[in-house]
């Protein structure tokens, strides 16, 4: 299948009211590529798998909208055919209605054919077999090499906005949870995401793991993720819900019932987890955060030594940190 790319050169401050006023005329979606830095909620409902810093914001947004192109070359919009120059025609005549009343910048218009590919497969190519020390991370379209010889493997696809074990942050994190989990652990996984941790976790010898996530998709993520990896349903629990500030996800996670939560989200999320987490932690439990870019490791050391924990150990890879502390009282 062929698409028809249409790319509008914009500013940051016309892109919500262009893609608007696009989709009214029938065009399906919209790609958005700007440098505006993420807000304080979008940080909140992201995971570490992202650049720790963007560029700084310039102002201008590309949009792009793609058409299907049938078997005659002609393109597919709203039910009916068409071509390429009516609906350039079209976007430049709708661009131009807002120039008078909005700053839409340069305002052109380039348009461009795809390349015939497999939307939904051509990805794959970008994601093969891996090792985190001794264990196998491999994607269900690919075979367990028999040079492996038996080590632990972890079959993981990688789902919307989730991570695959990749990042440093997720390592970081792994290797704490070995030196800690035994066969009573009991785990908290705070932005559980795909359910990495607490699948691993629970192939290390923990107990029961329950997740929680704000996401709703991190629910079939987390099932689909556990029944390839021959993990029960009832090992793994999950709780949809903002743990920070929603005290029905605090009182349904439950208090004083966790050997070891682990946290691997962005440092602006892990300073005000932290006073809230203590409650869930067990007498003698481990926190494990990760998530933190170097120049932020104070700011989680201080925040989770001002909730009285004990700082037990800093890890660091490349130029993430994790901080593992231990509640004493």
């Amino acid at each position: 299948m062929k698409w028809m790319k249409f790319k509008i050169k914009t500013t940051t401050e016309a892109e919500d009211i262009l893609i608007s006023a696009l989709c009214d005329l029938g065009f399906e979606g919209a790609q958005i590529e700007d440098k505006v830095p993420l807000t304080a909620l979008e940080k909140e409902q992201m995971f570490v798998d992202i650049l720790p810093q963007g560029p700084e914001d310039d102002g201008i947004a590309y949009l792009s909208f793609f058409v299907e192109e049938n078997e005659s070359g002609n393109l597919v919009f709203n039910g009916e055919e068409t071509s390429a120059e009516a609906l350039l025609s079209l976007v430049n005549d709708e661009l131009e209605s807002w120039r008078d009343f909005l700053d839409i910048g340069e305002g052109s218009v380039t348009v461009d054919e795809t390349e015939d590919v497999d939307w939904i497969n051509n990805w794959k190519q970008y994601f093969h077999q891996f090792y985190i020390d001794d264990i196998l991370v491999i994607p269900s379209w690919e075979e367990v090499p028999a040079e492996n010889g038996g080590g632990p493997v972890l079959h993981i696809d990688p789902g919307t906005a989730f991570g695959t074990g990749m990042h440093e942050t997720t390592q970081l994190c792994i290797r704490q949870l070995r030196k800690y989990i035994t066969t009573e652990t009991e785990l908290l996984d705070v932005g559980t995401g795909s359910g990495i941790l607490s699948i691993l976790s629970l192939m290390f010898g923990a107990k029961h793991a329950v997740g929680t996530d704000l996401d709703p998709c991190a629910v079939e993520a987390v099932a689909q993720n556990c029944r390839d990896n021959g993990i029960a349903p009832e090992q793994f629990e999950m709780c949809i819900g903002n743990i920070i500030t929603e005290k029905e996800v605090q009182d349904k996670v439950g208090y004083d019932c966790y050997d070891i939560v682990v946290a691997n989200i962005l440092a602006d999320v892990l300073v005000p987890l932290t006073p809230v987490i203590l409650h869930q932690l067990k007498t003698g439990g481990y926190y494990i955060t990760s998530g933190i870019i170097d120049d932020k490791e104070q700011t989680v050391v201080d925040a989770v030594k001002a909730a009285g924990l004990n700082v037990v150990e800093v890890t660091h890879q490349g130029e993430w940190v994790s901080v593992t502390a231990r509640k004493e009282f």
